[in-house]
């Protein structure tokens, strides 16, 4: 497919594919007219990618982690290192802290909503 239909199936910008491209995330190959080709399963890497930069990771931690994710369904490869995997119970370990830091946060606001309501 053409990064025009790739980008309209997952809602990421033609840029954004680019990017992801020249950060090692994403491979195309290449018409005789220089126009790029990805095949069907980029549309779940692109996915995939989007979801671990959601979660917050930086670019260089996911071009790590990729090639250790099968794209269809997320679940790990057999090629995962040990020294990966204790990076991303590090990220895990952050995202935690994260969620905590909301779940404080939305009960500060609760208090305020309460407070200004009663």
């Amino acid at each position: 497919m053409k990064i025009g239909e790739l980008a309209r199936r997952t809602g990421v910008s033609e840029r954004s594919l680019r990017y992801y491209e020249q950060q090692n995330l994403l491979t195309s190959t290449r018409t005789p007219g220089g126009q790029r080709e990805y095949p069907e399963s980029a549309v779940d890497r692109v996915i995939r990618i989007q979801e671990l930069f959601a979660a917050g990771l930086p670019s260089r931690k996911i071009a790590l982690m990729l090639p250790c994710l099968r794209d269809s369904d997320g679940g790990p490869s057999e090629i995962a290192t040990p020294l990966l995997v204790e990076d991303l119970k590090k990220e895990r370990e952050r995202i935690d802290r994260m969620i905590a830091d909301l779940h404080n946060t939305r009960d500060v606001l609760d208090d305020v909503i309460e407070a200004a309501e009663g």
